[in-house]
């Protein structure tokens, strides 16, 4: 079945059209993602900015385009942390209705991490026992996986949007805030630990923007290549050497660095902070890089409910 996919996120919008077969893996047929930054300041006034609202809807508009010159059977757009909690998004979903056409799904942070699961899975079918870790712009998932055993799933609410404008508001964050970060993310950190229990034997399994471009990062790539990305195994020691590079540097001193994407430099710091704390918090030196996350499991599971019978 050819479908397509929008994913939009607090910090990244991403398109996916591809083909899914009920044995055979996702194949890709164009991919497409933009730094676009709906959620910024949501976290502090619970409100989506007018401004932020309008470059997303013209994405989509440009995307349901490309959709529709691709013949796929259905599609489907989805919304993550930002518009589930700002406090005009029924706004911005009619906006979104009315000016493209398009029907948006807000997921909850359960339903995130669920379709998330579908995406790793989908890329890494032969690792049976995972912890999938998936930190976004305002979120931050963990699925815990066992076979024979169903999904464990929690979203925290902690991404790099929040907390570099909860906390990390200095160029380069001053050592309090940074103590600061470190005591939220391990404070919540904790908690997700306990909703899922027991992690004991579990392969972290990483996926989005931050953690891909940690992987470019800590291999200098000039151009990203998924190839070199997908079951790259992230160090912590590692993390450790890249996460004092960031913060020695300033966001402009960090535009230019080998594999960070244009758009990222002013919350890698916050996005490295996070993965340290996590790593540590779960006693993990390593942790196995995803190029397959949301939004290919978002297809899947397009895929999938378009043929169960009504």
């Amino acid at each position: 079945m050819r479908v397509a996919g929008i994913d939009i996120g607090t910090l990244t919008c991403r398109l996916l059209v591809g083909e899914v077969s009920p044995k055979g893996p996702l194949h890709t047929i164009r991919s497409e993602r933009k730094i676009l930054r709906l959620g910024e300041g949501v976290d502090r006034t619970g409100r989506l900015k007018p401004e932020a609202m309008s470059r997303v809807i013209e994405t989509i508009r440009e995307w349901k385009t490309i959709i529709e010159s691709h013949g796929v059977e259905r599609y489907t757009a989805v919304a993550t942390s930002a518009v589930r909690e700002a406090g005009n998004r029924e706004k911005f979903l009619d906006r979104v209705r009315r000016e493209t056409g398009v029907e948006m799904e807000v997921i909850d942070g359960e339903e995130e991490a669920r379709r998330t699961f579908l995406g790793i899975r989908s890329g890494l079918p032969d690792v049976r026992e995972l912890l999938g870790l998936d930190i976004g712009g305002g979120s931050t998932e963990f699925i815990a996986s066992r076979p024979g055993e169903p999904l464990k799933m929690t979203s925290i609410d902690m991404g790099v949007v929040r907390l570099t404008e909860r906390v990390l508001q200095s160029d380069p964050p001053r050592i309090e805030e940074i103590h600061r970060a470190e005591t939220l993310i391990r404070d919540l950190t904790r908690r997700a630990r306990r909703e899922i229990g027991d992690v004991t034997g579990l392969t972290l399994v990483g996926t989005a923007g931050t953690i891909t471009s940690l992987a470019a990062i800590a291999q200098e790539l000039h151009t990203y290549d998924p190839a070199r990305i997908q079951n790259y195994v992230l160090e912590l020691s590692v993390i450790r050497c890249i996460e004092r590079d960031v913060f020695s540097k300033t966001q402009s001193d960090r535009v230019g660095m080998p594999g960070l994407e244009a758009g990222r430099e002013g919350i890698i710091a916050a996005g490295v902070l996070i993965l340290r704390c996590v790593m540590e918090e779960l006693n993990a030196v390593r942790c196995v890089v995803s190029e397959y996350g949301l939004r290919e499991g978002v297809l899947v599971h397009l895929a999938r409910s378009s043929r169960t019978p009504p």
